[in-house]
């Protein structure tokens, strides 16, 4: 039997400043392969936080401590060997302001076995705290892929990815890929590798979905695909409602999209329902805008307010007053196409400049000693923004994930916030057909196309 203590005021004593956050986990165990990992009671956490006070130089003035930095590496399958005594603490301090927008998931695993620690993955360790109060790691696997990249490649991709240690995963309805992505799951966890509990998985209810009497069917489709009991996070995809009905994007006689009339505050009282019935433990939005994140939000009645809003966000379009007004509504900011994307995918606008190609980018990432996607992503979290990174060979999954033992400088961040030219690499299937309105892009997107027979 292990125990879990959730820690109560850490990040209190790690933070280094106002503009420091903390990423910290203390991994506690004793291994003796007589008598098996022993308990450590409240004195020897409290003795563990004085050691990590003197450490982070607690009760120091700000402009004396020394710059935040890792005071322990983690490399994988190394903490432990057998018949060892192990106490460290692995503290991870970020030059963000993470911590003062959200609680971080700090777990002291107790009397786990060597062999399980090993296993653990640092963005197992690194959640933010939603607004329900589960937990969401802030580095996720995206999933989405044109039509040429075949379902088994997704299925392998997300193997790949759970063995290299990402636990979020992302997905929807759209994507026409949620079978193979539960495959994958399944298999890891038929192997042992996870349980259930350790992932993350995200789904949407597409546009055909968005009536009120529709949106549980959307999910119990998703969830049948899946061979899944639930999903750990329901967004809405669009605010543009379309015509139900088998096909993604129903059109008329003339090839013009068949939208739909729904009141989205509806909508979100059904998706308020499947958190209820527990085949959603969150809830939240895609590609919303401020004043349709304030709609839903002013609802008489609002029962659960949306966990997070997924939108595109990268250095070419950091989404800087949409993340503040999500920072002061307890919302998450997700990134998605949070490395750019390949401008030769069909639904993506063509002659934009590539990001990972970006010469103050690629020079941030040569002092680091790392790559220009590790660097993107890195700048995400630093913001308190979770960020999807995207990719199905084996070598950058394995890259992107290993963003989370070094930080980007404060004057980093700064160069990387003067690169927003609040480029847009997705340009939806709707563009055409809806009046050159973007669903997918929240700024360009009026409110009355949403929400038709409501007063914008």
């Amino acid at each position: 039997m292990w125990t879990e203590v959730r820690q109560r005021r850490w990040r209190q004593t790690l933070r280094c400043g106002e503009a420091c956050s903390c990423l910290t986990v203390v991994q506690a165990v004793t291994s003796s392969e007589s008598h098996g990992p022993a308990t450590l009671g409240v004195e020897g956490i409290e003795k563990q936080e004085r050691r990590v006070n003197s450490q982070t130089g607690k009760g120091v003035p700000a402009s004396s401590r020394p710059a935040a930095k890792p005071l322990l590496g983690v490399p994988s399958g190394t903490l432990f060997s057998s018949g060892t005594v192990a106490f460290d603490s692995l503290v991870y301090l970020t030059r963000s302001s993470l911590v003062q927008d959200c609680d971080l998931e700090f777990l002291i695993s107790l009397n786990k076995k060597p062999e399980e620690w090993k296993g653990m993955s640092s963005v197992k360790l690194c959640s933010v705290k939603l607004n329900d109060g589960f937990f969401m790691p802030m580095l996720g696997f995206g999933t989405s892929a044109p039509n040429k990249v075949a379902k088994s490649e997704v299925e392998e991709a997300v193997m790949r990815a759970i063995d290299v240690g990402y636990r979020h995963f992302d997905s929807a309805y759209l994507y026409l890929n949620e079978e193979e992505i539960g495959r994958a799951i399944r298999k890891k966890i038929t192997d042992g590798s996870v349980k259930r509990e350790d992932i993350f998985y995200t789904s949407k209810v597409w546009g055909t979905f968005l009536r009120p009497e529709l949106v549980r069917t959307s999910l119990e489709i998703s969830l049948s695909k899946l061979q899944l009991s639930y999903v750990d996070l329901y967004l809405i995809h669009i605010p543009i409602p379309l015509k139900p009905g088998e096909e993604l994007f129903p059109k008329d006689e003339h090839g013009e999209l068949i939208f739909d009339t729904v009141d989205l505050c509806a909508t979100w009282e059904a998706m308020e329902k499947c958190k209820d019935s527990g085949l959603a433990k969150s809830i939240g939005v895609s590609n919303f805008n401020r004043k349709q994140l304030e709609r839903i939000l002013d609802k008489p009645g609002l029962k659960y307010k949306p966990v997070c809003n997924q939108v595109e966000c990268h250095p070419y379009l950091n989404q800087s007053k949409l993340l503040e007004f999500c920072k002061s509504q307890d919302i998450v900011l997700t990134a998605y196409a949070a490395l750019g994307s390949n401008s030769g995918k069909e639904w993506l606008s063509k002659n934009n400049p590539v990001l990972l190609e970006d010469p103050v980018l690629s020079a941030i990432a040569a002092r680091h000693r790392r790559t220009p996607a590790q660097v993107a992503l890195r700048y995400q979290l630093q913001r308190g923004v979770v960020a999807l990174a995207k990719s199905f060979n084996e070598e950058r999954i394995r890259e992107n994930f290993q963003v989370l033992d070094f930080q980007l400088t404060p004057e980093d961040m700064e160069s990387l916030d003067s690169l927003n030219r609040n480029i847009r690499y997705f340009v939806d299937p709707l563009v055409n057909r809806c009046d050159g309105v973007l669903c997918g892009h929240p700024q360009l997107m009026p409110l009355s196309l949403c929400l038709p027979h409501q007063s914008t």
